[in-house]
């Protein structure tokens, strides 16, 4: 379940095209679209 904040939406979405990347600070994220709007959706993950 790859659920995300829609910044555009205003609302919890199912993140589309889902995948795990590494931010700039060394931060694990996944980053995926909204499905409605096609904005990118980030979401921070746990420090493993």
């Amino acid at each position: 379940m790859t659920e995300g904040f829609c910044m555009k939406c205003r609302r919890k979405v199912e993140m589309a095209d889902a995948r795990e990347e590494t931010l700039k600070n060394k931060r694990r994220a996944l980053v995926g679209r909204c499905p409605a709007c096609g904005t990118k959706v980030v979401k921070i993950l746990k420090k493993a």
